[in-house]
């Protein structure tokens, strides 16, 4: 039986500004000179991020909703057409042989949508299938890869699937609530497409779980308000993934045949570095297994949705081998993680 895999991987990108300069150029005022603000710039692990609205030069905070939504509509097209392209190009395929198109977003909405207007813009066929992931956060990536895996198998046919997030979008008024202020000093911008081939070498997705802890549901939050959308990130959201993390994980091997001694690579979401820390922590890793997922953070933020992605094209870039079995993992909202068994092919 041949196991659908990703064979393509694309990004796009907006320009970047280092950590420091956010903090002195702006955010030292914007939070008042905040002795726990700059504290808190410095801790998470963050060094460049990407922006479409860089507040050095722009700033957005007092913007209502509205016009947010019609940056992202000027923003988000063009970004998700070249990071599409780029991963058509790296699969050697072309528009018009992809079957479903799915595009994961939390940081924007319109109808026609951004899957309506990439499909016209890269001239995909007009009886493409579309898929719009929206408001499910960083973890959006693992159940959207599922979709994607599952029509690919079903139908016989590539797919696509772009996670593009423009957080840079919705830079909240000046507060004092060192949630807010962790939000603020974390994410970035980026659009991140995979193609899946249902009959190809690559990364094959072997398999898939989620498990989602209701008790947590105002730990993680993205809330819809007046000027923009409002992140909440509560400090115990590490405590919550650590409790069901070992058995979540130990379910996904256990029902493969295979152990954490069998897991070559680790590809896991770097919401922060906590996150990263707990994981390391309650699965016994060594401390180069989430190097790729550190390096993510330093040098792009967290882009929520397409961070995941980012990480794992940055670690199969490294020395995997054919056979390597990979574990990926993100976390959300609810609160949620999901993680996949994936295979180096060919």
């Amino acid at each position: 039986m041949v196991t659908p895999a990703i064979v393509g991987f694309g990004s796009a990108l907006p320009d970047s500004a280092g950590q420091d300069e956010l903090w002195d150029g702006f955010f030292a005022a914007h939070f008042g000179g905040s002795a726990l603000a700059r504290r808190l710039f410095s801790a998470v692990g963050v060094h460049r991020r990407h922006t479409v609205a860089n507040p050095l030069e722009e700033d957005l905070s007092g913007w209502t909703t509205a016009a947010r939504m019609r940056r992202f509509d000027e923003q988000a097209p063009p970004l998700g057409h070249r990071a599409v392209l780029a991963a058509l190009a790296d699969a050697d395929l072309a528009p018009e042989e992809i079957g479903l198109l799915t595009v994961a977003s939390c940081t924007g909405y319109g109808t026609p949508g951004l899957d309506i207007k990439l499909a016209g813009s890269l001239g995909m066929r007009p009886d493409l299938r579309r898929l719009f992931v929206g408001h499910m956060g960083c973890y959006a990536a693992l159940p959207a890869l599922g979709g994607v895996v599952d029509f690919a198998a079903a139908r016989d046919r590539p797919a696509v699937l772009l996670c593009l997030e423009l957080t840079s979008l919705h830079i909240q008024p000046p507060t004092a609530d060192p949630q807010q202020i962790v939000s603020h000093a974390l994410f970035g911008d980026a659009a991140v497409a995979v193609v899946v081939h249902p009959r190809a070498t690559g990364l094959a997705v072997l398999d898939l779980v989620a498990f989602t802890d209701t008790s947590g549901l105002d730990q993680m939050t993205w809330d819809i308000t007046d000027l923009g959308f409002r992140m909440g990130l509560s400090p115990q959201v590490p405590d919550v993934l650590a409790r069901h993390l070992g058995a979540v994980v130990g379910d996904l091997l256990d029902r493969n045949g295979l152990g954490l001694d069998d897991v070559a690579g680790w590809a896991v979401h770097p919401g922060g570095p906590r996150i990263l820390d707990t994981v390391e922590e309650t699965l016994g890793l060594p401390a180069a297994a989430l190097r790729s997922s550190r390096k993510v953070l330093a040098e792009h933020g967290n882009c929520s949705s397409a961070t995941l992605l980012l990480v794992l094209r940055k670690l199969i870039a490294g020395e995997l081998n054919g056979g390597s079995h990979v574990v990926a993992m993100a976390f959300g909202p609810g609160l949620t993680l999901y993680a996949a068994l994936l295979r180096v092919t060919g």
